[in-house]
């Protein structure tokens, strides 16, 4: 995986090309806008037709992309649905992870009473501005669920249909508590956790889907269905002062020194 502001690939085709070599890799897209005005406020420059190439060329070669959006309140957050519609419609895009901005330090001009989201709005302004998703199928992640949200979908012949629309959201949230700790789970319970959590992924790209008769008994699926045909957006909240809590000795969504303390 490498996560990128898309320079390099809009650049270099054939840089592009030694990457689509690579097995089960994925690209990190930044993309936090379709605005001039928001792009330079939180990137300094306007990369408009930078990010435009870079999917081009991400299509063109087909390599799985996540478009990664750093959000703050009432700069961007009204094109989260734009942001995901658009996503839908990149065959190689397979999702959209969604990043309030994290106050650490770094900040400019940064009111969090006016300027921070918390991972309940973004996930209401996904319902408000998408019609892909329900509220049902945005749901907690198990082992962060105050830290972590998520929506799956399947892309079939142009159709995104919510993973929820076939499993209970319940099947998801108590197949395990932690998902990055799956030993001593039943293996029924084990494959739906692996297969559809938000890392690593391939466990899909080698053909673990389609053998979960538990989770597509009830899905007409291609018999060649893979990770190009999952969608999936993520919400992420990352620690900072502003989101403190209690439970701070299980998290892992935070920056560390080179001696391992947390910032």
């Amino acid at each position: 995986m490498v996560n990128t502001n898309g320079l390099k690939i809009a650049q270099d085709e054939d840089f592009v090309k030694r990457l689509a070599e690579i097995e089960d890799f994925e690209v990190y897209l930044q993309f936090d806008s379709f605005e001039r005005e928001a792009l330079l406020d939180l990137r300094g420059g306007d990369l408009r037709s930078i990010r435009e190439r870079a999917i081009e060329r991400l299509n063109k070669y087909n390599i799985s992309t996540t478009l990664v959006a750093t959000l703050r309140k009432g700069l961007n957050d009204g094109e989260i649905g734009k942001m995901i519609d658009y996503a839908v419609q990149q065959p190689s895009v397979r999702g959209v992870t969604l990043q309030p901005i994290q106050d650490a330090g770094r900040l400019e001009k940064f009111d969090p009473a006016t300027d921070r989201l918390t991972l309940t709005e973004v996930r209401r302004k996904i319902l408000d501005q998408t019609k892909v998703f329900r509220p049902e199928d945005v749901i907690p992640v198990p082992c962060h669920p105050d830290s972590l949200a998520m929506a799956y979908a399947l892309k079939i012949e142009g159709r995104v249909v919510p993973l929820t629309r076939f499993v209970e959201p319940d099947v998801l949230l108590n197949a395990a508590h932690n998902t990055h700790r799956l030993r001593g789970r039943a293996r029924r319970t084990r494959l739906p956790v692996q297969t559809f959590r938000h890392q690593p992924f391939a466990a899909i790209r080698r053909g673990v889907a389609p053998r979960t008769p538990m989770l597509f008994a009830q899905i007409a699926a291609p018999s060649d269905l893979s990770y190009k045909n999952i969608f999936r957006v993520l919400i992420v909240q990352f620690l900072d002062a502003h989101a403190l809590r209690c439970a701070l000795r299980q998290e892992n969504l935070h920056p560390h020194r080179p001696s391992r303390r947390p910032d």
